[in-house]
């Protein structure tokens, strides 16, 4: 009963034996009904718990009313405010009433304020009044559902100051109408200019280029060094003019259909309304804060995780401790669309982030770009929720609405926002309610669809309109002033454009972004000392005296220690801890996520140990000896277009690391294709952007069916071109080494694609020396070094990519067939294989061998190449799967069945050694 409000229980019998019980024991009570015993006592004139003295059961019955009231404004008085421009109102609620509590406005003229916990002076009714001018006015709170008190309360404390929410000085306000008079010219002048093209004007949601003004000085008033932003395309030439100062005449150049100079420059480039851009921006006490908008493409709200890699990114702190980051120094600012923040799966998924050790930005600034309408689409038929926000309210971030036509209640919101920010160190959310003036872009006829809604639209005046009649009416500024000002932008426009049909376009002022990371020897010098590789497998196996790990475990790598001097004896995850080693030393930070990758999911890393006694976690590549970068290592949430999203984001901004994702298998890449297509792989030919991540994608046919068995290589080969990525498939521990240490030193960075094997994990033939690793190089080509001796009697070559190799090698006994494994499938190692096969002289026939079915795997991407090999003389012959929709048998006996069958047509027709020389003898 004591969590509803009292009125909602109140009786004079009922109220009567609570107080009773107060009497006798106040600490028998809950505490609501002792705060309001308290009240009335003090109204009644008594002193106390059994005093006596209470206030008259009426009066009681008011105070209760009046809490109650107070309660319901704070909590639903967002419901009242008018935040559409547009003018329909709001839904109301009839907890918003007096009546709904029993009471009339006479009487809270009753019930003394001091009764509410407010002064002395005021009555209910005064504050009643006051909490409406707070919350059912011109911003529409929604904070109390946050379960920390401290949050709170600094918001109550907020509210009752006002100090964040006071109104601007009048040279403030004039300054706003200056900057809508811009964005609003800027849209007109390139609809006159150019007819028709398209733009994704930001007419109707005008202030969110005062927003993020505000944003900006805020935050560097709050000790920011750089504002790091992401946003799809509608509004986003009107944020790259006049938030980042992208210049009016580069704009201008790309509606002429020329390439600019800048970061829109790279292979094939991208339209205006998906590219980035880098500047700074002075702010108060003559300091600067660094601002970039991230470039995007059309799958709008993925970028949502690409910015938090990027902040988080940019968060490390230079010459401090490895590892170092400050979230006060670099603020994400995220604009979502109102059918996309509730639409895409993405947004909950990075929104789940916020809090998580891997991927925490110390808090980002949500803005929803309220249209009130998708493509074509009505919010009825886009989201299930009443708000396109309150999918924000199950991350406990407080949410903030405000009407797009009040300019200033903006300015307000943001100060409240970053300063949340600041304070906690977790999201903030700005839902700014606007229109959009015209169709979802400048071609479409949103009439067709919303007639009712554009009939609204065409008779509401603009955002500027709107802002300077209300500067006219208060007598800030005159009607002259106010065509004065829109001249003078118009003017600007026009210049800048003379300028580029003159052929003078005003150069980028984007900032090249040097290439950061240490000086590194040749990529092909990838070897390391042996006594060096000793030392560090010595470091790797030592931990802190009151450590103990897990007993099994702990044997386990202490046998890396025998190992390490054994042929063959170092497993996968042994040689990946000695690469990561070496590279920490040689001072290139790493970062490794996976929904299992502090472990592995195939307990085989174990890079982070724990104490099964005290609980606790040690990671021994993070405590190296002569340590000289960053280690971190996390489990990553289950998720994997936003994880895989937000490394992408990191491996960007931070050249100096090695930034690695893990799937639990290689098969759930396919949950984040849509970063694989539209960012890792066409980023440099988009944006001219470089990202060094490493995608690890456990693949290979052991009869775990059609989830578990294919990381879909086909996909990445077919997304191979103009040198954008590099795609592996390692057979060996050294090769594994090799091809990460190789990884770091290349240039220009370049994402690493790498099929990771499941069981050749512990498979002693893919084992390797304390040699391979100190002398030998990454491998693009194997050659086989079981027919070395034989290469004359060779007439057949049989290439193949990964585990399937050890297969064929296991049944192959003496038959003099070479096996020659393509380690490196993209770019196509086509010097070296040519090489290889010159060293068989008479061979008369080639095949590819694969796990995977015919239409799947490698073969169709090396079917051609190996065919050019040869010159064109010996088509290759497919061995392998037969076309197939489904990429693996689901049942263990027909895998085996298969994988039998596979390995036999594959030495089919070769006869043995013995059998050759009988034959030679005839």
């Amino acid at each position: 009963m004591s969590s509803l409000p009292i009125s909602s229980v109140f009786n004079d019998g009922y109220v009567a034996e609570q107080y009773e019980n107060y009497r006798r024991d106040p600490a028998g009570v809950d505490e609501s009904w002792r705060q309001f015993f308290r009240f009335a006592e003090a109204i009644g004139g008594g002193t106390g718990a059994g005093t006596g003295g209470a206030a008259s059961p009426d009066l009681l019955r008011k105070v209760a009313g009046a809490a109650s009231l107070v309660q319901a404004i704070r909590q639903y008085g967002h419901l009242a405010v008018p935040i559409d421009p547009l003018g329909s109102p709001p839904p109301g609620a009839a907890e918003l009433t007096p009546e709904f509590h029993g009471l009339t406005d006479a009487d809270l003229a009753e019930v003394p304020g001091s009764a509410l916990g407010f002064p002395e002076r005021e009555t209910a009714a005064d504050v009643v009044k006051r909490l409406r001018e707070v919350y059912s006015s011109r911003l529409g709170f929604e904070v109390w559902h946050l379960s920390d008190e401290n949050e709170r309360e600094w918001f109550r404390q907020q509210f009752r100051s006002g100090e964040l929410l006071r109104p601007l000085p009048d040279e403030d306000r004039v300054a706003l109408l200056r900057r809508l008079s811009e964005v609003d010219g800027l849209e007109r002048f390139l609809g006159r200019a150019y007819v028709g093209a398209k733009r994704f004007s930001i007419e109707g949601n005008d202030s969110l280029v005062p927003l993020l003004d505000a944003a900006v000085a805020e935050a560097g008033k709050a000790g920011a060094r750089e504002v790091v932003m992401a946003m799809a395309h509608r509004g986003r030439l009107n944020v790259l003019a006049h938030v980042l100062g992208k210049p009016y005449g580069t704009i201008f150049t790309e509606f002429e259909g020329k390439r600019p100079a800048g970061n829109a420059e790279s292979g094939t480039g991208d339209v205006k309304y998906h590219l980035g851009f880098r500047s700074k921006r002075e702010v108060a006490d003559g300091c600067s804060v660094a601002l970039e908008l991230v470039p995007n493409p059309s799958h709008l709200e993925v970028v949502n995780a690409v910015l938090q890699g990027v902040a988080r990114a940019h968060q490390r702190v230079a010459g401090a401790a490895p590892g170092t980051r400050s979230t006060v120094d670099v603020m994400p600012v995220v604009m979502h669309g109102d059918a996309a923040f509730p639409g895409e799966g993405i947004v909950p998924e990075t929104l789940n982030l916020s809090g998580l050790r891997a991927y925490t930005v110390g808090g980002t600034l949500h803005v929803i770009v309220n249209n009130q309408v998708g493509f074509t689409t009505d919010p009825i038929d886009a989201r299930s929720t009443h708000y396109a926000s309150d999918a924000a309210k199950g991350f406990e971030i407080p949410v903030v609405h405000v009407n797009a036509d009040d300019v200033e209640g903006v300015v307000m919101v943001v100060r409240l926002a970053v300063a949340y920010r600041m304070r906690f160190g977790k999201d903030f959310l700005i839902d700014l309610v606007g229109y959009r003036r015209w169709g979802h872009n400048e071609g479409d006829e949103p009439t067709f669809t919303q007639p009712e809604l554009y009939a609204k639209v065409r008779g509401h005046p603009t955002p500027r309109e709107v802002w300077a009649k209300r500067l006219v009416e208060q007598g800030v500024l005159t009607s002259e002033d106010v065509e004065r000002i829109e001249k003078e932008a118009f003017a600007r426009f026009e210049e800048a454009h003379a300028d580029v049909k003159a052929g003078k376009p005003k150069p980028s002022h984007d900032p090249e972004v040097p290439e950061q990371g240490p000086a590194n020897p040749p990529p092909d010098e990838t070897g390391v000392p042996a006594e060096e590789l000793v030392s560090l497998n010595e470091a790797l196996l030592a931990w802190p005296s009151d450590f103990t790990p897990h007993p099994r475990l702990g044997k386990q790598l202490e046998r890396r220690r025998d190992a390490l001097h054994a042929e063959g004896g170092i497993e996968w995850g042994h040689a990946e801890a000695l690469a990561f080693g070496t590279l920490l030393r040689e001072g290139t930070s790493i970062r490794v996520t996976g929904q299992d990758a502090e472990r592995g999911t195939f307990s085989h890393r174990h890079a982070v140990l724990h104490d099964p006694e005290s609980g606790r976690t040690f990671a021994p590549l993070a405590n190296l000896p002569r340590g000289q970068a960053a280690f971190e290592v996390y489990n990553s949430a289950l998720s994997e277009t936003a994880v895989l999203a937000f490394e992408y984001g990191y491996s960007v901004a931070a050249h100096d690391t090695l930034t690695m994702w893990e799937a639990q298998f290689g098969d759930f890449g396919n949950m984040a294709q849509v970063v694989i297509d539209q960012f890792i792989t066409a980023d440099r030919a988009k944006w001219g952007q470089d990202s060094g991540v490493v995608l690890l994608l456990p693949h290979g046919y052991e009869g775990q069916g059609p989830e578990h068995s294919s990381a879909r290589l086909e996909r990445f080969l077919q997304l191979c071109a103009e040198d954008n990525q590099r795609v592996v498939y390692p057979t060996t521990a050294a090769q594994y080494f090799h091809m990460l240490r190789r990884h770091v030193r290349q240039r220009p960075r370049r994402p690493l694609v790498v099929m990771t094997p499941k069981s050749l994990l512990r498979l002693a033939a893919a084992g390797s020396s304390l040699a391979d690793l100190s002398e030998g190089r990454f491998q693009p080509v194997i050659d086989d070094a079981g027919v070395a001796d034989r290469r004359e009697q060779v007439t057949r070559v049989a290439f193949c990519s990964g585990k399937v190799y050890y297969d064929l090698v296991k049944e192959r006994g003496d038959q003099p067939m070479a096996i020659v494994r393509v380690e490196e499938l993209y770019p196509w190692p086509h010097t070296e294989l040519a090489a290889v096969l010159d060293g068989y002289p008479n061979v008369s026939e080639v095949i590819w061998v694969q796990e995977e079915p015919q239409n799947m795997g490698a073969w169709t991407y090396a079917a051609p190449r190996l065919a050019a090999v040869t010159g064109m003389k010996l088509l290759p012959r497919y061995v392998g799967r037969p076309e197939r929709a489904s990429p693996a048998e689901g049942y263990l006996g027909a895998h085996q069945a298969e994988q039998a069958r596979i390995v036999a047509e594959a030495l089919d027709g070769v006869p043995a050694a013995s059998e050759r020389e009988k034959v030679g003898q005839a």
